[in-house]
């Protein structure tokens, strides 16, 4: 069975980082990057079926500029069998850019007999969460968000049961393959790299194609975004907080007046 697992290189969520002079981009000078968390889970989700199965070939793909390679490294040394790296230097598509690029992919012969496509259910740099629905609208396939759990896949099986979450609980689903998942945090326990895993991944082939290898005008993800960032800020510094002392009595009071006067919370 063949999986193709869509990643994305985002800036690790410890880096401290900074607005670039254009007031609309983050400046990548000193950011570590980093394969998105969720991710993690969607990839560690395909290699289990693949054990399970005892056959089959798990595909990452990821669109982006020549640092992707690295991160698409990793995802080979964590067991993926191969890669595609779908080369952009757009610097901010928007995520129907992006899903109209890894559709076109996912359609060329080596990858359009996929028969589960994963997606992490967001990117932790813009959390839009649209890119994998996205996909499936524009594949035809069925799609499952946030992805809690799943259910062994039966030997030659058509059909995939997940568990999905929903507010105050989880929802059960059965879907027809081939469909695409989007992967929620807790699906499963994400591996890590073993020596052994880094150095095959040296050798494992990454296919470097370009968005009009896959039939898409270039322009479609240059000048053609129909969401832009507009400005990009920082947060404001928080306040320090105040420290209270003397007798209990009093700094209770005390509290309850900053409370109600300056908080406004009752």
């Amino acid at each position: 069975m063949l999986q193709v697992v869509c990643i994305k290189q985002v800036a690790d969520t410890e880096t401290r980082v900074k607005v670039a002079a254009d007031g609309r981009t983050l400046d990548p000078s000193g950011v570590t990057w980093i394969l998105n968390p969720y991710d993690e889970f969607a990839l560690e989700q395909a290699l289990r079926i693949r054990e399970a199965a005892g056959s089959g070939e798990v595909v990452v793909l990821s669109l982006g500029g020549p640092g992707v390679l690295t991160t698409l490294r990793n995802a080979l040394a964590l067991g993926a069998d191969r890669a595609v790296h779908l080369k952009s230097d757009a610097v901010q598509p928007d995520s129907l850019q992006v899903a109209r690029a890894i559709a076109a992919e996912l359609q060329t012969p080596g990858l359009s007999g996929a028969r589960l496509i994963w997606f992490g259910k967001q990117a932790v740099d813009d959390d839009a969460a649209q890119v994998g629905p996205m996909v499936s609208e524009l594949l035809g396939h069925p799609c499952v968000t946030v992805v809690a759990a799943m259910e062994p896949l039966a030997p030659g099986g058509e059909r995939a049961v997940v568990e999905r979450e929903i507010e105050g609980g989880r929802e059960v689903v059965e879907v027809t393959l081939p469909a695409v998942f989007a992967a929620e945090k807790g699906l499963n326990e994400p591996r890590y790299a073993s020596l052994k895993g880094i150095m095959a991944a040296k050798k494992k082939p990454i296919e470097v194609r370009t968005p009009a290898e896959v039939g898409l005008d270039p322009e479609e993800l240059g000048t053609a975004a129909r969401v832009l960032w507009e400005a990009m800020e920082l947060p404001p510094p928080r306040k320090p907080g105040r420290l209270l002392t003397g007798a209990p009595e009093e700094t209770a009071r005390e509290l309850a007046r900053l409370l109600h006067d300056e908080a406004k919370v009752f």
